[in-house]
Formats: structure tokens, C-alpha cells, sequence
């Protein structure tokens, strides 16, 4: 049986070893190209996989779990221990990543009160459910039990939210007392007081950071001692957010720190590909603004979000080189790219007219959020009947989150983003003649980092103010958009308001496209009943990756959904990303 171990170093089977790692997280590529990445991972020179797991997929729902498909970890981790890899899993409940809501399931948030990372019982419970069926997948994968998994990480990033040392012991005891025998490890940046208040007694402080690596080693030297030293995030890029740049990372700087850190100790590249945020699965930041991250996850990392190899790749390998004998891998997937060209739109459908086919609609005297309605994702509609009412002066949205189009007899009259829904606003010319007032909230992706994760529920919280007065009765759609196979396209959208657009092409040769959102202005896309991703016209991102897998031999179905009526009559697909 093999044995990892943490003295003055890490020692596997009593042997010194460099770890050399790379970030790729399973549930942002499509299984049918995991051995892809991960072949040309062991190539770049890498000894090691890490991968964060996202508690809002394996329980969606609270007491229903799922580990198959793109979910399946087992099948991941195994396949790099085929291809002679160890791995490093970070089960955190909380993962951050830049995804929705930091991982945590959306749930916990229908719970009034609810107190995130801290030793809160009714929080806690909810870890204890979740890790006794977690660790029933992932124990089997350690190292002490033949698998390839030679470390886990407590928590992530701690340092940065709280100070509950109580919690930190508790996550700690709990993985152990559910079936972890590796070594365990903190990840948090160095500086400040952020590597104190994220420790766990008995585990490795691994810091995680994009430059000065030498200098950040000196800080965690006189933090740990005679302890390994671990990068546990090495930043090869940034993430990007709707309405922002894209952004590169400094090469000949990391290339710098990345001899440094080897030099020193040991690595895991963050990203070492970043993937896609499929679905509605993008976090987003909140600090002065709300910055939800773009679809793609491509993180200027070392392999682009399809998974091709870029020249940082290859600088990165030479630096490799120096500290590990780089192997010759063989390369056994043929990916191609496609450009397939343009299609013109097959149907259309209204939104209004499709509520009844797409949900089932809730009475309730006030406006409830997503969560109160078991809703985690999408889009939900608020609709009532005020037939005194002859022309709207004034809207103000109670304890509403991320965006609004504001609907008069099916008329758009007003968009509210962020924080643009906390103040009262007045309207020009907003006459209606039934009193419909409609009212869809978009659920931007849930803010993945700070305290202000606890006040994110999504849609309306408090009430609808109309005219200077709170408004009652309303007829409450939750639209999550899971399934949008009773869409009636009988009923063609009408311009200017949100609706759907199928397109039907047919193709030869199944492989990876991009989605050129020319034209169109705000929503998702389906490709063969799989959301592939939002879109915006704000950019930065123009095109979404639609992987082949998802493709297929013949006809083949796309559609929009469209939010600000702004469409295109067509769509094309290029062989080439475009930021």
C-alpha cells in the first residue's frame, strides 16, 4: 500500500517528491474530454490533478445527490491514476472557484437566519448530511485505499471570510471522522492576517497567489517552520466578468515565479485549464458593484477553454523541464474545431404567452424569492392584475437582486440592474390601459465570495411598490428554465419582448464550435436541450464554446432564449473564440 506523507516534506512511499500540480475542475469540461486534459497535463510535465467539488451539483436539492455523468468524480479521479497522476481534492462545502454562490447549494438560503461558515447548527447539519454521502464516493479514491488522492483540503480560503477556529476544527474532525486518511491542508493568502485565521491544527498552510512568489514563500516560511512549501493556487490569469476586460496574465513574470516556487518547493497551477461555466453555474463579485463572471472560464490559462494548447503552455513546460524528466505522452484524442457558418431562425415563441407550459404559477399575496419556491437558478416572473391603474409613476423593488425588465400591458417600460433596484424610480409616458404589470427577475448568479453571500436571494425578497404605495396580489412563475420542451412555438415572440428562437441545422461532422451573439442582446442558449451559457452584448465574451460531444450527426436544435427582445435573425458559428 502506498504512503503519503507530510515531514520536512512531502515523502511518498518514504521518497521525497516535488509536487507539480494542475488545476482542472471536472464539472466545467465535458466528460468525453477528461483523458484529453488530463494526457496533456502528465505532458506539460505534472505529477498531480486538483480539483475543487461543488456541492450545489452533487445535492441540488437538499437529500438528492448525484455523481454520474459530468458529475461522476470517481470516474475522473480514476482516470488520472491511469494515466499515473496523483490528485489533490478540495471537498470544501465552500469552494469559491467563481462559481455560483461559491458551491454552496442555493437552498441553505431558503432557511430564514441562515449563518454561512461558522459553527451555526442548523448549517452544520446540512455538512454532515452532505459529507456522509460525499465521502462514501471519494474515501475509496485515497491513496491508503489504492487510489491516486494524496492530500484534501479543510474549508478554503477561510482566512478571507471568517475567524471561527471552532469551525475550522469542526470541518477538519468531521472529514477525518467520515473516512479521510490523507494529509490535510489550508489554502489562503499569505499576507495579513488572512494565513492565521484559515489554519486548522494538524494541517499544512499551502498559500495561494499570482506573483512575487518568492517573497510570498519568506512570509509562510516564518509562519510554518520546517514545513513543505506549497503554493496551492499559482494565478496564471484572471477571470472575467460581464461588462469588464479580458483579462491576460503577466507570462514572463510568472514564468519567473514559477522557477522560483520549484525551486523552493511545490505547485499547482491555477487554472491549468479553466473550462466553461455551463448552465447558469457563473459566481460573481460584489465590492462597489455587482460583477457576474462571463460563460467562459478560460482564465488565460495554459490550455484554452476547448482544451487546445497554448504557447504559455509550452513556456511553462520548458520551466517543468528543469525540476521533472518530462514524459512522452501520447496524445489520443483528435479534437477538431468547426466552423459550421450561418443559420436563419426556424420559430419563434412568446414568453407571456408560454408562463402556463413552462411552470406552474403561485398565488401569494406578496412577492416570494426564487428559494422560498425550491427555485435555484434561472429566471422568475411576478405578474398582477391592477385594472385601476391608467399610468405607472413610480416602481421601487424591496430586497430584489440582480436585474428586472419591467413589463406594462406587456410593453417594456423600465430595466433595473443592481443597484439600481434599491432606489425608488419615476417614469415618463408609462400609460397602461388593462393594469398588467409584469415583472421578470434574472437571476445573475449568486456572489461567491464575502458576507454578502448570506443576502443573496435572488428575485423579490420584500414587496413591489407601485405609485408610492406596496402593492398585493400577485401571480408568482418560477422560470428555471430546466426543460423547455412544452414551449408552444405557435405563438411567435413579438419584437421587442423576451421570447424564443429555435434555429434547426443539420451537420455532417460533429466538433467543436463557437456561437458568434452578434446581433442578439441578453440570455441563454440551448444546443440539444443543454444550456451551454449566457450571453450578453455588453461583453467581454462575443462567442459561447459549444463542445462537439454536444453535437450530433444531422439535425441538430438550438435555441435562445432572449430577454430584451434585441434578436438576429440568424446565427453563425466560428472556428475561432472571440473575447
Amino acid at each position: 500500500m502506498d504512503k503519503f506523507e507530510i515531514k520536512d516534506d512531502f515523502y511518498l512511499d518514504d521518497n521525497r517528491i516535488k509536487i507539480i500540480s494542475g488545476g482542472m475542475n471536472y464539472f466545467r469540461v465535458l466528460p468525453e474530454y477528461w483523458r484529453d486534459r488530463l494526457e496533456k497535463l502528465k505532458a506539460l510535465g505534472c505529477n498531480t490533478l486538483e480539483t475543487y467539488i461543488p456541492w450545489n451539483l452533487h445535492e441540488k436539492q437538499k437529500g438528492t445527490f448525484d455523481f454520474s455523468g459530468m458529475l461522476d468524480i470517481a470516474k475522473y479521479v480514476k482516470m488520472a491514476q491511469e494515466l499515473g497522476l496523483m490528485v489533490i481534492l478540495r471537498p470544501s462545502p465552500y469552494i469559491c472557484g467563481e462559481w455560483e454562490f461559491g458551491g454552496l447549494p442555493y437552498w441553505l438560503l431558503k432557511e430564514d437566519g441562515m449563518k454561512l461558515r461558522c459553527m451555526y447548527e442548523p448549517y452544520i447539519q446540512h455538512i454532515r448530511d452532505y459529507y456522509k454521502v460525499l465521502f462514501e464516493v471519494i474515501a475509496p479514491l485515497q491513496i491508503t485505499r489504492g487510489g491516486p488522492v494524496i492530500l484534501m483540503q479543510v474549508e478554503n480560503e477561510y482566512g478571507y471570510y471568517g475567524d471561527d477556529a471552532a469551525y475550522m476544527e469542526f470541518i477538519k474532525n468531521l472529514m477525518i471522522e467520515n473516512g479521510c486518511e490523507v494529509p490535510l491542508v489550508t489554502s489562503d493568502g499569505p499576507w495579513g492576517e488572512a494565513f492565521d485565521c484559515g489554519k486548522a491544527q494538524g494541517a499544512l498552510p499551502t498559500g495561494n497567489f499570482g506573483s512575487k512568489g518568492k517573497a510570498q514563500f519568506e512570509v509562510m516560511k516564518k509562519k510554518i517552520g520546517n514545513k513543505p512549501l506549497m503554493c496551492m493556487e499559482f494565478w496564471v490569469g484572471w477571470f472575467d466578468f460581464w461588462g469588464g476586460e479580458h483579462h491576460i496574465g503577466d507570462l514572463d513574470g510568472h514564468l519567473k515565479d514559477l522557477d522560483d516556487l520549484l525551486s523552493e518547493g511545490h505547485i499547482n497551477i491555477y487554472m491549468f485549464e479553466g473550462g466553461t461555466n455551463f448552465g447558469f453555474m457563473n459566481g460573481a463579485n460584489y465590492y462597489e458593484k455587482l460583477e457576474p463572471d462571463v460563460t467562459s472560464y478560460d482564465y488565460d490559462a495554459l490550455l484554452t477553454e476547448d482544451g487546445r494548447i497554448t504557447p504559455k503552455y509550452k513556456e511553462y513546460q520548458k520551466v517543468i523541464g528543469k525540476y521533472m524528466a518530462l514524459p512522452e505522452v501520447h496524445l489520443s484524442c483528435h479534437i477538431e474545431r468547426r466552423a459550421y457558418g450561418t443559420f436563419g431562425v426556424t420559430r419563434t415563441a412568446d414568453l407571456f404567452q408560454n408562463l402556463d407550459n413552462l411552470t406552474a404559477p403561485v398565488e401569494n399575496l406578496y412577492p416570494v424569492c426564487m428559494e422560498k419556491l425550491n427555485q435555484g437558478y434561472g429566471y422568475i416572473l411576478y405578474e398582477s392584475n391592477l385594472p385601476e391603474l391608467k399610468r405607472l409613476e413610480k416602481v421601487r423593488l424591496w430586497k430584489a437582486n440582480d436585474r428586472a425588465n419591467i413589463f406594462l400591458d406587456e410593453k417594456p417600460v423600465l430595466t433595473l440592474y443592481d443597484r439600481e433596484l434599491l432606489s425608488g424610480h419615476e417614469l415618463k409616458n408609462a400609460v397602461c390601459s388593462n393594469g398588467k404589470l409584469d415583472i421578470l427577475m434574472e437571476n445573475m448568479g449568486r456572489v461567491n465570495f464575502t458576507p454578502i453571500m448570506e443576502e443573496q436571494r435572488k428575485g423579490i425578497d420584500g414587496g413591489v411598490q407601485v405609485n408610492d404605495r406596496l402593492h398585493f396580489g400577485w401571480t408568482i412563475y418560477p422560470l428555471p428554465m430546466e426543460d423547455l420542451t412544452n414551449v408552444d412555438f405557435g405563438v411567435p415572440a413579438k419584437t421587442g419582448l423576451p421570447g424564443f428562437y429555435e434555429f434547426q441545422f443539420e451537420i455532417d461532422d460533429p466538433a467543436d464550435t463557437f456561437l458568434d451573439t452578434d446581433g442578439w442582446g441578453k440570455g441563454i442558449v440551448f444546443v440539444n436541450h443543454f444550456n451551454i451559457g449566457r450571453f450578453w452584448e455588453i461583453g467581454p465574451q462575443k462567442r459561447l464554446y459549444v463542445p462537439g460531444p454536444l453535437l450530433k450527426k444531422g439535425k441538430n436544435t438550438l435555441v435562445i432564449f432572449e430577454t430584451e427582445g434585441k434578436v438576429s435573425g440568424s446565427i453563425q458559428f466560428y472556428d475561432e473564440p472571440e473575447i
